[in-house]
């Protein structure tokens, strides 16, 4: 069992009801609202519920397989090997003709919602309920607010600007006719939650799967250098950066045996076998070559590009990518398969990883002093451990673009690339030079088409 158990079935049957795009469920409310404002009154029921926003991000909509893609796959790291699997939703995302009706974009959309809505149930309840001990209690906020702040992070970078939701929905109808929060709103609720959560989480968890303080620190940086406040997002990283350790070998930084290391600082737990084989994750099946196992789709699988800016040298070729047996394409090592159940891998998936904060703090030297000795050196470490001499760049420009291909190199197809492509306004320039047709509206993906059937109010990005 991996630390705590993400299984709570009838406990989302309860909220679905309550959350964005289960409208086929809303005749139910009158009787589910009674049975849900009686059940969060003790610990044990609260602790259920923190649980079930854990499992929300656990879904294959979202980290399951959905946001690892498209993480991935509109960037210059990945290609799609049968573009018409899965109806072209994903190669549509690959060639930047994302229709509004994807299903991917409408699957992200509703789960996170579904995901906000399980964290304002528990921050709404949970004061009014004695704990046996108000450090848990208080770990529990913390881990709902940053919950909730990680789910919006991605919804802006996805979407823009978006309904924003702070309180519990009781009455689902009570939000039609909202329409969409301004992106700076957004963040400023991420930001106060992260800090807020930050003042009551603990430096180590109950257990390694929860959330704690460092992970806080670290996406409240990740936040503050995505909009480009580079003192803010230094106070971050170096108030954390200690806290952790680069693994020595990179062959022993992923791998169902390795899990939770010193170098993972937040990620959502999977594991194979368990519960009817549904805390499992099909990610690695999915992104297989296709035809090579059951069930694989040859999505999001390294291009000859990517491949080919690993030195001959550099230890994570071999670590991180491997060639399949039976096809001449290569795929994610950073995954491990289920022989028995293809659809059940046990691999978590890591959202914050101490090299992604390493590298990000180096971006942050060398915005604030150009050329700084620490950037240097920050970027060297992940250099060093890969096999590689230490970098020549030393001017502000040489060392934004050694230190973005190292994040390329380093977190490939961890859901990171289109994400730094959009975070340094580099998108435009890198896929065009690359033979891809986009443009500024294919930034962001559209509103499903199905948010905009049940609220007319919600309006459309440009360009769909």
């Amino acid at each position: 069992m991996k630390n705590f158990n993400y299984s709570t079935s009838i406990f989302v049957l309860i909220l679905c009801i309550f959350s964005v795009g289960c409208e086929d469920e809303l005749y139910q409310e009158p009787t589910t609202q009674v049975l849900s404002s009686s059940f969060y009154s003790n610990e044990s029921e609260i602790e259920t519920a923190v649980t079930a926003i854990y499992a929300g991000l656990q879904n294959g909509d979202l980290y399951g397989t959905y946001l690892p893609a498209i993480g991935e796959v509109p960037s210059d790291n990945t290609f799609e090997e049968v573009p018409a699997n899965d109806g072209g939703n994903y190669s549509s995302m690959d060639e930047f003709s994302v229709t509004t009706n994807n299903g991917i974009i409408a699957a992200i959309w509703e789960q996170s919602y579904i995901v906000i809505q399980r964290a304002n149930i528990v921050l709404n309840r949970i004061e009014e309920v004695a704990y046996n001990d108000d450090a848990t209690k208080n770990a529990r906020i913390g881990e709902s607010k940053f919950l909730r702040a990680l789910t919006y992070f991605n919804l802006v970078r996805i979407y823009g600007d978006v309904p924003l939701v702070t309180i519990e929905t009781t009455d689902p109808f009570a939000f039609f006719g909202q329409g969409r929060t301004d992106v700076n709103e957004v963040y400023a609720q991420i930001e106060l939650d992260l800090t807020e959560a930050i003042s009551v989480l603990p430096t180590t968890g109950s257990d390694s799967s929860r959330v704690t303080k460092g992970a806080a620190q670290a996406l409240l940086g990740k936040v503050y250098l995505t909009r480009k406040n580079y003192s803010a997002a230094k106070t971050q990283f170096s108030a954390m950066i200690n806290s952790y350790t680069l693994v020595p070998n990179v062959a022993n930084i992923f791998g169902v045996e390795n899990e939770n290391n010193s170098e993972v600082i937040f990620a959502i737990q999977f594991a194979s076998g368990l519960n009817g084989n549904s805390e499992g994750s099909n990610a690695l099946q999915q992104f297989t070559p296709s035809g090579t196992v059951s069930g694989a789709k040859g999505h999001n699988l390294p291009n000859d590009e990517l491949l080919s800016l690993y030195d001959a040298d550099d230890l994570r070729l071999e670590a991180y990518f491997q060639l399949h047996p039976n096809s001449p394409l290569y795929y994610t090592n950073k995954l491990t398969a289920n022989e028995d159940n293809q659809a059940d891998g046990g691999s978590d998936w890591i959202v914050l990883r101490y090299s992604d904060i390493v590298l990000s703090l180096a971006e942050v030297e060398n915005e604030l002093q150009g050329g700084s000795s620490t950037a240097i050196s920050l970027l060297n470490s992940i250099r060093t451990r890969a096999g590689l001499p230490e970098t020549t760049a030393t001017t502000q420009e040489e060392l934004r673009e050694a230190i973005a291909l190292e994040r390329r190199l380093e977190l490939s197809l961890e859901g990171q690339r289109w994400f730094d492509l959009l975070r340094t306004d580099k998108a435009i320039e890198v896929l065009s030079s690359k033979g891809k047709t986009i443009s500024e509206n294919d930034l962001l993906m559209p509103i499903p088409q199905n948010q905009l059937d049940a609220d007319p109010t919600l309006e459309q990005n440009p360009g769909y």
